[in-house]
């Protein structure tokens, strides 16, 4: 497929701004030139701060908030193929990976839109106690003054769409730092916010030096929230930069998925396969360790890796691919460095193993011991480790002692085991008979520990937290 190599500007307040400055983005897979985006420094970002708190911007109501998300929603459908070929040319995801991310982004706004329409106030009445008096209180919601979001290249649209939809439908503006390795889709799907006819005051686009944006975006005491999605690294970073303001950290994931003795073998299987191979493995939620209870570990490791071999990984815009490539060659590095690991320290690899530039092949290992770096850190990729566990409490006491806690998965007939590993497994979402990750895009979701401080994503959830209660009485 030919591809014309595009620049994009930077966004302040709805205003294309160029630079001298040019950030590259390269494709992945062979390491030409995708596009270039206009680099922005601190007078761009004061700027941005300024034109979202100018006292003379006019507020949107719901109804209008409702109407710019329905209309960025119908032209982000017809504009499908346009928004997932850029996602597959910046981050080398196979093309129907990337056709599915544009469908679940069109859920967010959608979602949002609902949301929009929805009262958010509650009555409460005061009469309810001997200390109480015949009055009413009324909650209402408004808008945060000014959101600061900054996104990670996993997810180039969606994780972009999770921060803007729920703040356009709260009427909180946004300030938005996308990753440096995809750019170009964050700012045209900003573009298509504008002509859908968000005031550009509400949202600006920058990416530019750690010292000249990112750092003074993070500890700026006029931005009310800082939303990150990310590393555990630069969200404890943030975290120790921000400020008093409001978190929502979301960061990483080290997700398992359970097979139960019971459980059936084919969709175990399957289960396994797209937990583990969907987006090339670069999802916090992706299953990242595969516990199997020893009655079913030879049948469930003979047909996994049956169903693993379907997954063809190769030129991420050849419609057959499955796998594409990982971010870049320096991350596949990292992975095929400790799949060696791992077989060093007695692991065997069924199934790939491979390397080819930024491609790692999907690759499943047998007897991974339980302290191997593929499984005690996150491992951002297409790997499918199995470790045999004697039984449901060897297998959350494992999973419990680590420090990620965002989303596992459980494969069982049992409901009795089913809903113990639901309490008692300590993460935001577990999954029964389904992927760790699997959700809609207005559920809550987060994690605990080191995967997250607990404040919940999800259209429903972030347009909460992008606003304010306020509460007043009435003697009636």
């Amino acid at each position: 497929m030919s591809w014309k190599t595009i620049h994009l500007p930077a966004l302040v307040a709805g205003r294309p701004v160029e630079t001298g400055d040019k950030l590259e983005v390269r494709y992945p897979w062979d390491g030409s030139l995708t596009g270039t985006v206009a680099m922005a420094g601190r007078e761009h970002l004061e700027s941005a701060i300024q034109a979202a708190l100018d006292p003379a911007n006019v507020p949107l109501d719901r109804y209008s908030r409702h109407k710019v998300l329905r209309k960025a929603a119908a032209l982000l459908a017809e504009r499908r193929a346009e928004f997932a070929a850029l996602i597959t040319r910046e981050s080398g995801l196979a093309a129907r990976e990337a056709d599915y991310e544009t469908g679940r982004s069109s859920d967010v706004l959608e979602f949002a839109a609902m949301e929009t329409l929805r009262d958010d106030g509650q009555v409460f009445s005061c009469d309810v106690s001997p200390q109480g008096k015949p009055r009413k209180i009324i909650t209402t919601r408004s808008p945060l003054a000014l959101v600061g979001a900054i996104t990670p290249f996993n997810h180039p649209l969606n994780q972009v769409a999770h921060k803007l939809a729920p703040a356009i439908a709260a009427g909180s503006p946004v300030i938005l730092k996308p990753s440096d390795k995809t750019p170009l889709t964050a700012i045209r799907f900003a573009q298509l916010l504008y002509e859908a006819g968000l005031p550009g005051w509400m949202l600006s686009v920058l990416l530019g030096p750690l010292d000249q944006v990112v750092t003074p975006l993070v500890a700026d005491p006029r931005v009310e929230l800082l939303s990150f999605t990310g590393s555990v690294a630069i969200g404890k970073t943030i975290s120790a930069t921000a400020g008093y303001k409001k978190l929502c950290l979301e960061l990483g994931g080290n997700s398992p998925l359970i097979v139960l003795d019971d459980a059936d073998v084919e969709l175990a299987a399957r289960l396994a396969a797209e937990g583990s191979f969907r987006n090339s493995g670069q999802r916090c939620t992706a299953v990242k360790r595969i516990l199997v209870q020893r009655g079913i570990l030879e049948r469930f490791t003979a047909r996994f890796t049956e169903v693993a071999a379907t997954y063809a990984a190769g030129d991420p815009e050849d419609p057959e691919t499955r796998v594409g490539t990982v971010i870049d060659e320096a991350a596949a590095r990292v992975l095929e460095q400790r799949v060696r690991d791992a077989e060093a320290a007695g692991a065997k690899v069924l199934l790939g193993g491979g390397r080819r530039g930024a491609l790692m092949e999907p690759t499943v290992l047998a007897g991974v011991p339980r302290d191997a770096g593929i499984v005690a850190c996150e491992s951002f990729g297409p790997l499918a480790p199995i470790i045999p566990v004697d039984d449901l409490d060897d297998a959350i006491s494992y999973y419990n002692s680590g420090s990620f806690g965002l989303s596992s998965g459980i494969v069982t007939n049992d409901l009795e085991l089913a809903l113990r590993a639901c309490k008692e497994l300590k993460c935001g979402t577990t999954n029964v008979n389904e992927v760790p990750g699997y959700r809609i895009e207005s559920s809550p979701f987060g994690g605990i520990k080191d995967s997250g401080l607990g404040i919940k994503e999800g259209v429903i959830e972030a347009i909460k937290f992008m606003s304010h209660v306020k509460t007043f009485s009435l003697p009636w």
